[in-house]
């Protein structure tokens, strides 16, 4: 049975004085149509009038014609279309109650790119040409688009440090299910080691950004000495923005090769729903707990769950993995952090986070017999909410 699964592709590309002029520009002109298209809307919604889409689209056009906004007219329209679509499925989301209200992009904070679809692109023979540029994109090609594959969206972008980044999203008719398997996981995170399985393995917490923390207060410091809007200053935040993009593409690379090989060898995954954001407010941990990027891990582990048939069973937060004897089933009265290892009153020598990920599968495997728990979880993307459980073999 073929796919179709739409697959992002991103590649760094090199661009001329030119081009990086034209592309600035573009992001300049995408992030004002967003800002102003988003103050119409809220001017509107004070007046108890709502605005669609296509009414922001007309306000686009007449903001073409005035002189004061004639520079809009410089660079392509399509990435300024796709802005107004993009405002439009954040107020779908805040209406949905998925998102908060959208906020207004800045010039230094936000992400600076531009998507243009295929009315504003050419791709022939491996050679990307954007709209309102003379010549194609220079693109270092890391690995090949898969073979008949054509860009039906392109996005530009720039981070921090400077790097220019394009991405393109197309069908990959690779992606197929992967023949299933009886094997099953239990996923435990943590601190100590980044992730405790079923099994008694223990996989080791890389903590990139420790390893590159002196480094960066370093850099910080230098930053900090220069004179706000001088030259040095902006070299020494270029600097700073290198080392947190170091960080980001190990932690990221690390965690996709371990999600694949988790979703690869088994069929069945169980995890945990943790609140991160409420955990980083702890202000001992909240260092650690980002370094760790557990909800960066459970994102990559479900929509790859998804690709390849496999099932993300998601265990509701105050289940007591912990505290539970995976053994006999018996329930500790408190467990501190400090506690590591713990001896039941049957005698079995428990590993916390090891016990922890047992009950963990095991709860998610009655999710099979049971069904889901009662309360919804609020976030269950590809996987089923085992919450407020029981367990068939935890005997009174």
């Amino acid at each position: 049975m073929s796919t179709h699964v739409k697959r992002a592709f991103k590649y760094r590309f090199c661009p001329t004085d030119a081009q990086a002029a034209e592309l600035s520009r573009t992001f300049g002109c995408v992030r004002k149509v967003y800002n102003m298209a988003l103050a119409a809307r809220t001017e509107a919604w004070a007046r108890q009038e709502r605005v669609n889409y296509n009414q922001s689209s007309a306000m686009l056009t007449a903001w073409k014609k005035t002189e004061e906004l004639a520079f809009l007219n410089e660079v392509s329209s399509v990435p300024l279309q796709q802005a107004l679509r993009h405002l439009q499925g954040a107020f779908a989301n805040f209406f949905s109650k998925r998102a908060r209200y959208p906020r207004f992009k800045s010039k230094r904070k936000s992400r600076a790119s531009a998507e243009y679809t295929s009315s504003a692109f050419t791709f022939r023979d491996g050679r990307l040409k954007l709209a309102k540029m003379a010549g194609p994109l220079d693109i270092v090609w890391s690995r090949p688009l898969p073979e008949g594959s054509v860009p039906t969206t392109v996005t530009v972008s720039r981070d921090a440090a400077g790097r220019w980044f394009v991405s393109m999203l197309c069908d990959d008719p690779t992606v197929k299910p992967l023949a299933a398997t009886d094997a099953a996981v239990g996923i435990d995170v943590g601190l100590d080691h980044l992730l405790a399985l079923s099994t008694g393995e223990k996989i080791a917490n890389p903590r990139h950004e420790r390893r590159d923390r002196a480094r960066l207060a370093t850099a910080q410091r230098n930053c900090a000495r220069k004179e706000k809007g001088s030259a040095n200053r902006e070299k020494a935040r270029r600097k700073v923005a290198r080392i947190h993009a170091r960080i980001t593409d190990r932690r990221r690379d690390g965690l996709h090769k371990l999600t694949t090989r988790l979703v690869r060898e088994n069929q069945t995954l169980v995890i945990e729903d943790l609140a991160v954001r409420n955990m980083v407010r702890n202000r001992r941990l909240a260092r650690a707990i980002s370094d760790a990027a557990w909800a960066e891990f459970r994102g990559l582990l479900e929509y790859k769950a998804a690709w390849y048939g496999r099932d993300v069973v998601v265990v509701d937060r105050f289940f007591p993995s912990s505290k539970l004897c995976s053994h006999c089933g018996a329930l500790q009265d408190r467990m501190p952090l400090n506690v590591r290892t713990w001896t039941c009153d049957c005698g079995t020598v428990h590993d916390r986070d090891v016990n922890a990920a047992k009950n963990l599968l095991a709860a998610g495997l009655a999710v099979s017999v049971c069904g889901a728990g009662v309360r919804p979880q609020r976030r269950t993307p590809g996987g089923q909410s085992a919450t407020k459980q029981k367990i068939p073999w935890r005997e009174p």
